[in-house]
């Protein structure tokens, strides 16, 4: 394995806990990405400034390893730009009906034209990318904050027998919390937590984690979308024995590879960090 310890602040590790150096996991078996123009099916506002887009890419949601992502063509046109396509997690699929579904948060001109896609009209698709998530046996317990949640919810599709789930769900304030409703469509028991009543502080959300967890502890911690909830995950495991590993979103230019615009560290003349698209989004970070 290749660790990297990446420098606070760049835009590839955004979110990043700022203790202890990333871990490459071993490369797995991914599946192979497809270039599709998928049907959109729907398109909707679902709170504060997130979105949810669904789309028919039956070769993607069949598939698909928790953890990966798909790049979006976000214009009709590249005389309109933006041209760049974006990123997008994998929120939930459906391998009956080939849908996939990815919530995205507006931020810019290139978010704001895909809230203009409706029911009917096709979206370029490219995917599933990245590396995903490992599993052990044993219990997980997802931490999430805004969009970032949607890096973690894929865990809950295909979980091995047994296994129970815990998620912390956290927002600004009750009405930016993504998540809450998948996660009770799964039967997995969700920590919905903001910043307007403080019950997203990591001191507060730490000691109701152990009052929950102690007595059976998880055996992997995935976070994604705050530095503070990763360096809660890292002590949690530090206490139980557990494992990290986080995602970490990045702008990207293809999600290939080729351009290496998405590393975590800084480059050299002999030799670069390792990629968020092609090593990640997925890394480990070591218990605190």
């Amino acid at each position: 394995m290749s660790t990297v310890t990446p420098p606070v602040g760049r835009a590839a590790t955004s979110g990043m806990a700022s203790g202890g150096a990333l871990t490459v996991l071993p490369d797995n078996r991914r599946p192979r990405p497809v270039s599709v123009d998928a049907p959109v099916v729907a398109n909707r506002h679902l709170t504060d400034r997130y979105w949810r887009l669904t789309v028919e890419a039956p070769q993607v949601a069949t598939t698909f390893l928790p953890g990966q992502f798909v790049m979006l063509t976000v214009t009709r046109d590249v005389r309109e730009g933006p041209v760049l396509p974006r990123p997008m997690a994998v929120y939930d699929a459906d391998p009956g009906t080939g849908r996939v579904d990815v919530v995205y948060s507006v931020v810019g001109a290139g978010t704001r034209a895909l809230t203009t896609f409706t029911t009917g009209e096709h979206i370029g698709l490219v995917g599933p990318l990245g590396r995903g998530f490992d599993q052990p046996a044993g219990d997980l317990l997802l931490l999430g904050r805004g969009i970032g949640t949607c890096s973690l919810t894929s865990l809950t599709l295909r979980p091995a027998a047994g296994t129970t789930l815990t998620a912390v769900a956290s927002g600004r304030h009750p009405g930016a919390v993504i998540g809450p409703e998948l996660y009770a469509a799964r039967g997995v028991r969700c920590l919905p937590v903001n910043d307007t009543d403080g019950s997203s502080d990591p001191g507060r959300l730490g000691l109701r984690l152990r009052a929950l967890l102690d007595g059976a502890p998880p055996a992997l911690i995935a976070a994604c979308g705050s530095a503070r909830l990763e360096a809660l995950a890292q002590r949690l495991a530090g206490i139980w024995g557990a494992e990290v590993q986080v995602a970490l979103e990045a702008h990207m230019a293809c999600g290939l590879g080729y351009c290496h615009g998405c590393s975590t560290g800084d480059r050299t003349a002999s030799s670069e960090a390792p990629l968020v698209c092609r090593d990640g989004p997925v890394f480990g970070l070591p218990p605190a």
